[in-house]
């Protein structure tokens, strides 16, 4: 099953109106998302109890629907892997230091995973279908393939589909102790070649339907996932039956878009199969624009569908070879950990 991408939103370390003519550049160990104005889409009253994942997701929403002129979607979809943790750090905080008594249940409410597709759904008036999937690093592919099976159910129907993910403090100090992230720039994060990288969050969301409208951006082919590869070999065949499946094969992708971060110990399963399988394809790169967390892939998916709809590429974007003159196929490939690979094929529509 395939689907247009007929609108996308999304908020990030990035000004989205501006990128990809603007870049912003960062330094340190974690990517703060540009917050926009969210008083554009969600009521200053409302504002003050919503966390910052909360504003993320409705914020893209709002914008991903606004860009395909959709009121109202037929089905809310979406993952997460972290949820609302500024929420679920508040209620933890106060329940140790009010000694259990006297809690209020709001931070607690809006600490559950499901909470921003609930809330995106309740500012629209929207009582169709909503999922949330809770699946770490596969989150949004989860999604997605939920998408593409509701629209196949119904070839008439609209999906608002997406992720979000935030890092806090305390999240963040947490996951610096396994020596994920180190002090760097992102001007030189991919070739670093140091252990660790730079933390990062964001919310893309995505308006899919069957049938090509005038604001059509992309078309999603298919979505792969492969979980915990005993080698880089079952990785490099699973590619190619992926890429089978479409009538593909690996030369017939104008850009591969890797989840490349910096680290180099998770760096080399990128750097193995572009220099082998993909040795004649332009290699770009996303996340020294967005940082590394475990939906980073939405972030990609936006980049890569904003470049099939103008036909260009940050020139930071390319980390081997040059941007092609036209992009016809991108494929998206990530992973997190060597554990979760994640493979997303898109087209210019």
């Amino acid at each position: 099953m395939k689907a247009f991408i007929q609108g996308t939103g999304s908020v990030s370390a990035q000004d989205s109106p501006g990128f990809p003519a603007s870049i912003r550049e960062y330094g340190g160990t974690r990517l703060p998302v540009a917050d926009p104005d969210y008083k554009q889409w969600i009521d200053v009253k409302q504002i003050r109890r919503m966390g910052r994942a909360i504003k993320m997701g409705v914020a893209a929403s709002h914008v991903s629907l606004q860009a395909a002129g959709l009121a109202m979607p037929d089905a809310i979809i979406m993952g997460t892997a972290y949820g609302c943790l500024a929420d679920t750090g508040v209620f933890l905080n106060k329940l140790v230091t009010q000694k259990e008594d006297m809690l209020t249940p709001t931070a607690f409410i809006q600490s559950t995973h499901n909470t921003v597709g609930g809330q995106i759904a309740l500012l629209l008036g929207c009582h169709a279908y909503n999922n949330t999937f809770v699946h770490g690093a596969f989150s949004l592919e989860n999604a997605l393939q939920d998408s593409l099976l509701f629209l196949h159910e119904d070839p008439t129907r609209r999906v608002l589909a997406g992720a979000v993910d935030e890092i806090t403090d305390y999240s963040h100090s947490i996951l610096s102790r396994f020596r994920l992230y180190k002090d760097a720039h992102t001007a030189s994060l991919l070739r670093s070649g140091t252990d660790g990288t730079m933390a990062g969050e964001g919310a893309a969301f995505f308006v899919l339907g069957t049938e090509r409208t005038a604001t059509s951006m992309a078309e999603l082919n298919g979505v792969e996932m492969v979980f915990h590869p005993a080698s880089e070999a079952e990785v490099q065949e699973r590619i190619v039956q992926f890429l089978a499946r479409h009538g593909l094969q690996p030369g017939d992708v104008d850009v591969l878009l890797t989840g490349r971060n910096g680290d180099v110990r998770e760096d080399g399963w990128y750097a193995n199969l572009e220099q082998g399988l993909f040795k004649d394809v332009p290699v770009a790169a996303f996340k020294h624009f967005c940082g590394e967390y475990p939906t980073a892939s939405a972030f990609a998916m936006w980049m890569a569908a904003g470049a099939l709809q103008k036909q260009q590429w940050p020139d930071t974007a390319m980390f081997t070879g040059k941007a092609p003159a036209q992009t016809k196929r991108v494929l998206i490939w990530n992973h997190q950990h060597g554990t979760h690979h994640a493979l997303i094929l898109l087209s210019a529509c």
